[in-house]
């Protein structure tokens, strides 16, 4: 995909007055504008709450299916955690649903995001597209549900790409930068069919684009930025196979199941220096954040129920909590029940010496 012009700050300034989208207030109370930028893509702003502050939850691999009693206790698991964390955006990292009817699944796995108003946005995973709807027939529903904010990214690979933008109030210039990747289902590249999907690179590409153009927008300094997608990067296993020093928090119950294909997304974000964490799904049974090369590799937590394997119980989610001026994050685990779990401050806990 060829290069497009870089943003200049005063007309990223005017398109977002022009052609945002205002008026959107969740039940959350965070103020959030679509806005749009030089290349003609819009994607959604937030502001900081009043207090500074600024709460993502993470559901990951749900696998819900209607009607199977299996699932039950994911929709109570996502209601609970809705309810106890009251977050101001939900990212789901995929593997939504398990099963048909698609369409059902998925309208009553997010129905108690809508219902509550908050907003949520979607990273496909592997399995969303294995049944009775395609890849983009199913991200369609995803995006027809009340309080949805996927955008609309052409011309990738995939169909769940997106930008997420998080603004001190009033203030153009982002904060923190959300990219959402989609890391598709399998490889179908000849000699690597049995390999799991991988983020091509046109998203590669369209990713470089727009952290180049943030961090002209901040006068050259990088914006520092979180990315979501499912299935893990292959540096998840290298870290545990060739460096010794890595630094491990949380549970690791199985290999991470990365693609056999590295496509380069790691060098990428090392070589634009945003990326402050890698959050994925796709492995049941691990939940941990590892820092590695100055980068964290996370987990969420499982967030679904029978419907699949889950040795690592009980189910719950991961929280990502940002604070207006700060470059550092706080992340935890809440667990279906009520119990807390590795409630650290990113990198202040992961520090050697």
């Amino acid at each position: 995909m060829a290069e497009k012009r870089s943003i200049n700050r005063r007309q990223f300034i005017k398109n977002s007055a022009l052609l945002g989208m205002s008026g959107f207030l969740p039940a959350t109370g965070v103020a959030a504008t679509r806005r749009a930028t030089t290349t003609g893509e819009k994607f959604m702003n937030f502001n900081f709450k009043p207090n500074g502050k600024f709460k993502i939850l993470q559901l990951t691999d749900t696998h819900y299916i209607a009607d199977d009693p299996r699932s039950e206790r994911a929709l109570k698991n996502v209601c609970e955690m809705l309810d106890a964390e009251k977050p101001d955006l939900v990212i789901h990292t995929g593997d939504t649903i398990f099963g048909k009817p698609a369409e059902k699944s998925v309208r009553e796995i997010f129905a108690p995001i809508s219902e509550r108003k908050i907003p949520f946005a979607v990273a496909l995973g592997n399995h969303d597209s294995d049944f009775d709807l395609s890849r983009k027939e199913i991200f369609d529903v995803i995006k027809s549900l009340p309080y949805n904010i996927n955008s609309t990214v052409t011309g990738l690979h995939g169909v769940s790409n997106d930008i997420i933008t998080l603004s001190k109030e009033k203030e153009e210039k982002p904060q923190w930068v959300f990219y959402l990747f989609d890391s598709n289902n399998r490889a179908e590249l000849p000699g690597f069919e049995n390999s799991w999907g991988y983020i091509h690179f046109e998203e590669i590409n369209w990713y470089r684009q727009h952290s180049r153009e943030f961090t002209k927008l901040n006068g050259g300094t990088p914006i520092p930025s979180l990315s979501f997608f499912h299935i893990p990067l292959p540096e998840y296993g290298y870290a545990f196979k060739l460096d010794r020093h890595r630094i491990m928090k949380g549970n690791y119950g199985e290999e991470p199941c990365a693609p056999d294909i590295n496509s380069g997304m790691f060098v990428a974000m090392k070589e634009m220096g945003d990326m402050k964490a890698v959050i994925c799904g796709h492995d049941h049974d691990d939940d941990f954040a590892m820092k590695w090369n100055d980068i964290f590799l996370m987990y969420g937590r499982f967030s679904g129920c029978d419907t699949v394997y889950n040795n690592l119980k009980p189910n719950g989610a991961r929280v990502i909590e940002l604070a207006q001026d700060d470059t550092s994050f706080r992340s935890w685990v809440r667990l279906f029940g009520g119990e807390i779990t590795q409630n650290l401050k990113y990198p202040d806990d992961f520090r050697t010496y």
